[in-house]
């Protein structure tokens, strides 16, 4: 086991230059600045106050009080609420040469990473008790990295062709970076700053569960989560690597957690897609989608059921420009494995010039979609010209279901029991 790190590192953005506002003295070898500055990448370097670097560390003289600013940050990258915002961040400011563009890295305390998560990812005036279960979250999913057992297979493609058919599998996993530890967008953990903290209730939540991370087997539990399950969340294997976790096992999001859902078979599948059950996270009440989604979520109401037309012409354009493969005109779209919530693990689409088999779960959502669809559990159903896409939930599924443990916080349940629902054979462990 490693050493449990006290600072990390998040990379925030890149670009060939980057603008920013020190606010407060920051120290950069033997000078002291504030205000104003812009770095850009020239000469396979940095330029900064006149001189080229190979990297720049400026660092708060008083870590409370100062700050930095950054313009033009890019968030809900490739999704369909992808934006720019100026953000603010405590620590320190590292600018480094990536991929010859300049690339802004935070340095900071984890608990004060974990209070920027949990206000970026919901709202800073969640209910405390879902604030509190994922404070317990993030920082688990964090710190399991940091571990030896944390071994993760990395793939970011593979294909290969085989009678005429093409076969493409690929998933993310945080360990594509390699210049910092985690970056800030939706591929790892939202995080924005001090941006986003508006209330004493984050840091509150955040020092109630200091040091609280959730444990399977003596090991550190990789605690994911996302905004809505759909009813019934997924397992590990269906979205990632072919590998099991205790912990990451389907449920049913429902009060009697004894109804166990298994939508693997086709028929099984549709007909809860096109259904309307019961859940958690079947909820329109604003107060408690207020807890989980930010200004810019809001926009998105039909994360439980919802509804995708496409021409067959748009459908092929899509397709094209997201995979590079030119189907010609698309005839069939056919689940071939569904993981337990329905959602498609593998799909093939037959064109009328190419045959494909494409998985994971994300890399199907980025085939069919300019963005990305809500989720990969959906049925396809052809009407006249046109192919109708229903589908249930927002996201992979798998760990906690954001807004279903907004809700049921709502009810009076606790950060413990809200975990106890979403994490089966865990618990919780405090290591400092």
């Amino acid at each position: 086991m490693n050493q449990l790190p006290k600072n990390i590192s998040v990379g925030i953005m890149s670009s060939e230059k980057i603008s920013f506002c020190l606010k407060g003295k920051y120290q950069f070898l033997d000078k002291i600045y504030e205000g104003d500055f812009l770095v850009s990448f020239e000469n396979q370097g940095l330029l900064y106050d006149g001189k080229v670097y190979d990297e720049i560390i400026l660092t708060p003289l008083d870590y409370e009080k100062s700050c930095f600013e950054l313009d033009g940050v890019i968030i809900g990258v490739d999704f369909h609420w992808q934006k720019k915002e100026r953000q603010t961040f405590q620590g320190t400011l590292k600018l480094i040469v990536e991929n010859n563009l300049v690339t802004a890295v935070n340095l900071l305390d984890v608990e004060d990473y974990l209070k920027s998560v949990i206000s970026s990812e919901m709202s800073a005036t969640s209910y405390t008790e879902l604030l509190k279960a994922h404070a317990v979250i993030s920082r688990s999913w964090l710190l399991c990295q940091f571990y030896d057992n944390a071994k993760y297979e990395r793939v970011e493609k593979f294909s290969f062709e085989e009678k005429d058919v093409l076969f493409v599998n690929r998933w993310y996993e945080r360990d594509k970076h390699t210049n910092y530890d985690v970056c800030a967008d939706d591929h790892c953990q939202r995080y924005q700053g001090i941006t986003k903290i508006t209330t004493n209730k984050v840091k509150e939540a955040v020092d109630a569960t200091k040091g609280e991370v959730l444990v399977c087997d003596s090991e550190i539990c990789d605690a994911r989560f996302s905004k809505a399950c759909g009813g019934v969340t997924e397992s590990f294997d269906t979205c990632w690597a072919d590998k099991h976790y205790k912990y990451l096992e389907s449920c049913t999001d429902t009060e009697n957690e004894k109804v166990v859902l298994d939508l693997t078979k086709e028929s099984d599948a549709q007909k809860w897609i096109k259904s309307s059950e019961k859940a958690y996270c079947n909820v329109k009440d604003n107060e408690v989608l207020r807890q989980v989604l930010n200004n810019f979520d809001q926009t998105t109401t039909d994360f439980f059921r919802w509804k995708v037309v496409y021409s067959e012409r748009q459908l092929a354009d899509i397709i094209k420009q997201r995979s590079g493969v030119d189907f010609g005109k698309i005839l069939e779209i056919i689940p071939l494995k569904r993981g337990t919530s329905g959602r498609i693990s593998y799909l093939k689409i037959v064109g009328s010039k190419r045959v494909a088999v494409v998985g994971k779960e994300l890399e199907i959502r980025k085939w069919l979609s300019k963005s990305h669809l809500y989720s990969s559990a959906f049925v396809v159903e052809k009407e006249s010209t046109n192919f109708v896409f229903y589908g249930a939930g927002w996201g992979h599924g798998v760990g906690l279901c954001q807004i279903g443990a907004a809700t049921m916080s709502k009810n009076g349940l606790n950060y413990r029991q809200i975990l106890e629902h979403y994490y089966k054979n865990s618990k919780i462990k405090k290591l400092y």
